[in-house]
């Protein structure tokens, strides 16, 4: 991750915590501004409550004197509760839901009272009708019907002689009933009124509390990964850039050393770790370059070595040449066996010497570069049907990958059939008879990259470090060359060749070739 965006790692979480306590807050304080009209309504509740009470009591104690204006007030106070209640949310609590049930048993039983002082009342008047001297207690006894309905009854009973079954007896006593059931409900109310108030009141003191942690935890949270983020992120950054000067210092004297990249995910990838990326590329670039300008000034130096020797070579070696093969003309059939075989013997190692020179020739010099496009897989596959002419590729699986199909080089197509060649040729000499020789290229951006692999022998470890320098040879033999000249020719081409190889395992040559003119 870059320090730009470490920064705004860090500015976003600042910001989002803010973010986040903002919005916990503003729905903290939507919560706490319903809980306090829930509040208002459920104190508006209570106060309704006791109002009822009070006249419930009037409506039992003053009857039937104001036993009307009672009862109204009773009945408005029921209506507004049900209007209060009917606006309150159903999910709220269960108290809610308890009082809306009690409001309703309430009302019910306050009109079986209506209904019963009703009933009651029109039996007392057909018992003045009949009973002469019940019309002279009637008052006292009427005022009694709410308050002291059983005394009522006692009173009938034993004055009166009025049975137990007699409708006035049994209405006066279920009225006691039922005035029992009603104070009892009316109580249930106020309980429960009150603890609707205390419930309400309780979670507006709990969201204020739950605010108060949640802003302080966000403080600390705040600060902690703010502080946390800036300490990282400046030592962090200055410890590794005194490191990266340490090392820019010892390059300088020649010390080709790499930087530890860190291994941390959550800490690489910034701008300090890509500076140490591309500087231990440039020590890997610095440190080959080294090597290919030792490699280059050895090989300048062989070169002008086996120029001067091919050059006073090659005059003798063409007398013998021209004399060994004059002789095997003119020796005709008389001539002693050991004799023709010993000319034989004399040509053929004079040819091979003179190809022995003509390789330091081609070493030394070589001829001019002459570049121009070429279709890669066609030169590939050409020097592959070429070898096979004057080798044995039987059992050899020849693969060709290239992506795309067809690739185009600027190259010079004699100079790079005499890399195949060379390479296709050792490739065959590693297999030893039944392997695979694989051929892949791929296009990357400007360049193509060859990759020629074996299934063959391979080769050590410091074998690979020789392997190009000239007159280096694992072949019994060789000249050593061959892999010399093909280093020439890639380079000549502004090109790169390296070898991966593991005994056992095979070996791989990698090419790196420009596409176009210019390209290094």
């Amino acid at each position: 991750m870059s320090l730009q965006k470490k920064i705004v790692l860090s500015f976003l979480v600042s910001a989002v915590i803010i973010a986040l306590l903002s919005g916990f807050l503003y729905l903290n304080f939507v919560e706490i501004k319903k809980e306090t009209a829930f509040l208002e309504l459920t104190d508006t509740i209570r106060s309704k409550s006791l109002q009822l009470r009070r006249y419930e009591k009037n409506y039992f104690l003053y009857a039937p004197a104001r036993a009307g204006d009672e009862s109204k007030a009773i009945h408005k106070y029921l209506d507004e509760m049900d209007k209060i209640l009917a606006g309150v949310q159903t999910n709220r609590t269960e108290w809610t839901m308890s009082l809306k049930k009690l409001v309703m048993e309430y009302r019910q039983q306050f009109t079986g009272i209506e209904a019963f002082v009703k009933n009651i009342s029109e039996e007392s008047l057909q018992l003045k009708k009949s009973a002469p001297s019940y019309r002279n207690v009637s008052g006292l006894i009427e005022s009694n019907f709410l308050d002291k309905p059983l005394e009522d009854v006692h009173y009938l009973q034993k004055n009166f002689s009025l049975k137990s079954d007699h409708k006035l007896i049994a209405w006066l006593i279920a009225l006691d009933n039922e005035i029992n059931s009603l104070r009892k409900t009316g109580e249930n109310i106020l309980t429960v009124s009150k603890e609707l108030d205390k419930k309400a009141r309780e979670n507006v003191d709990n969201f204020i509390h739950m605010s108060r942690i949640a802003i302080l935890i966000s403080f600390v949270f705040f600060v902690i990964i703010g502080v946390g983020t800036i300490l990282f992120i400046t030592r962090n950054i200055v410890k590794r850039l005194r490191l990266l000067t340490s090392v820019v210092e010892k390059t300088g004297a020649g010390n080709f050393l790499k930087m530890p990249v860190s291994v941390r995910k959550w800490a690489s990838h910034d701008e300090v770790e890509t500076l140490i990326e591309k500087f231990n590329t440039m020590e890997e670039q610095l440190s080959q370059r080294e090597k290919e300008l030792i490699q280059s000034k050895k090989l300048a130096a062989i070169g002008t070595l086996a120029s001067g020797v091919a050059h006073e070579l090659n005059n003798p070696l063409n007398n013998i040449y021209t004399t060994a093969q004059r002789l095997v003309k003119k020796s005709g059939d008389e001539c002693p066996v050991f004799v023709k075989k010993g000319l034989d013997d004399i040509f053929g190692q004079t040819m091979r010497v003179k190809s022995i020179v003509s390789d330091l020739l081609e070493f030394a010099k070589g001829r001019e570069l002459n570049p121009r496009p070429v279709e890669l897989r066609s030169l590939v596959n050409g020097v592959y049907k070429h070898i096979g002419v004057s080798r044995p590729t039987d059992k050899v699986r020849f693969h060709l990958e290239f992506h795309p199909g067809e690739i185009v080089i600027y190259a010079d197509p004699e100079h790079m059939e005499r890399v195949f060649i060379n390479l296709i040729s050792n490739a065959i000499d590693a297999i030893s008879g039944d392997g695979d020789i694989t051929v892949r290229a791929v296009e990357e951006d400007a360049n193509v990259r060859i990759r020629l692999s074996d299934t063959g022998r391979g080769i050590s470890q410091e074998e690979v470090e020789k392997i190009f320098e000239p007159f280096y040879t694992t072949k019994d033999k060789g000249t050593g060359l061959g892999l010399a000249i093909v280093f020439n020719i890639i380079q000549k081409h502004n090109g790169k060749i390296r070898v991966e190889s593991e005994e056992g395992h095979g070996t791989t040559f990698i090419i790196t070739l420009p596409k176009s003119a210019g390209n290094g």
